[in-house]
């Protein structure tokens, strides 16, 4: 069985404040294959997002200049809760919507400055009016509508903490963390929202060679003709799926990115990665609209 992907790129996010190199920092791994056949794995770590960005602009156009088709997977949500982009008042399909609305409100700084927090406070003032159901930031970044700690259990209790494909990812031993907690470890809701505004230029930049699953694909095994004409399908990942361990020497966030990249390229290899896009045994159709039109899905959850 033919692969998908010539070569798969990995990139974990960071929403750091500063410049900084290494651990918590912006690490891409790339799998692919040498002149006879061999896949291999570089990883490359960068000081800032707007480094991370171009570089990955860089890599998948050294790929589409060669003909190659690539799985690029970042480490962030595509989409939020169901309801999300309701109780926002936001016109349009919901992970569209939602997309335009993160785009037009984060300011990210070529130094990482960026207003994240002042974002998140936005959001929650304009869907519950309080502190939620966003929450978590340092002391200084606190203030009325984003309080430091996790808000008291049944606040906005109808707003969903997880989306589905959480829910189905902590079936087994992993704990995903809500897109809602902005602030510590593990938190996702500031590479969220910092990662979104990238995601989305990277695609109109690719214009019709790139493309987003589910989002635009469906949610639905993929295959030869689905990804031949593009360059590049973008994916969310979720490297903790595939318990790295670091060799001697090197960073966490490298590993992770390291072994995600090898781990999909094998799939692919053992014609394993085309059922990954599709939905588990038994998804209803209310999931798969829900998957296609706000929340996303996990690759491989």
């Amino acid at each position: 069985m033919a692969r998908l992907f010539d070569a798969v790129i990995i990139v974990d996010w960071t929403a750091a404040e500063t410049k900084k190199l290494g651990d918590q920092s912006v690490w891409i791994g790339v799998a692919k294959r040498d002149v006879r056949f061999r896949l291999y794995t570089e990883t490359h770590n960068v000081a800032t997002r707007a480094e991370g960005e171009a570089l990955l602009n860089k890599l998948i156009s050294e790929h589409r200049k060669r003909g190659d088709r690539v799985l690029v997977g970042l480490d962030f949500n595509f989409g939020y809760p169901v309801g999300t982009a309701a109780r926002l008042k936001l016109d349009g399909t919901p992970w569209s919507a939602m997309w335009k609305f993160i785009a037009a409100n984060v300011v990210d700084k070529a130094d990482n400055t960026n207003n994240r927090y002042q974002v998140a406070a936005k959001m929650n003032r304009l869907m519950t009016d309080e502190a939620w159901p966003l929450w978590g930031a340092p002391a200084k970044q606190a203030q009325r509508w984003l309080t430091t700690t996790k808000p008291p259990a049944g606040s906005g209790a109808d707003i969903p903490e997880f989306r589905a494909t959480e829910d189905a990812a902590r079936k087994g031993k992993l704990q995903p963390k809500s897109v809602w907690q902005m602030h510590g470890a593990g938190a996702v809701g500031g590479q969220t929202l910092t990662g979104i505004p990238m995601v989305r230029r990277l695609l109109e930049s690719l214009g019709d060679a790139g493309t987003v699953w589910p989002f635009a694909t469906g949610w639905r095994a993929l295959d030869a003709a689905d990804v031949e004409p593009l360059s590049a399908v973008v994916v969310e990942v979720w490297p903790s799926m595939f318990d790295a361990k670091p060799e001697a020497g090197e960073y966490k966030d490298q590993a992770q990115v390291r072994v995600t990249a090898e781990a999909l390229a094998k799939m692919d290899d053992a014609g394993d990665l085309a059922k990954a896009f599709a939905p588990p045994k038994g998804a209803g159709e209310a999931l798969v609209q829900q998957v296609e039109q706000e929340e996303g899905w996990i690759l491989g959850a």
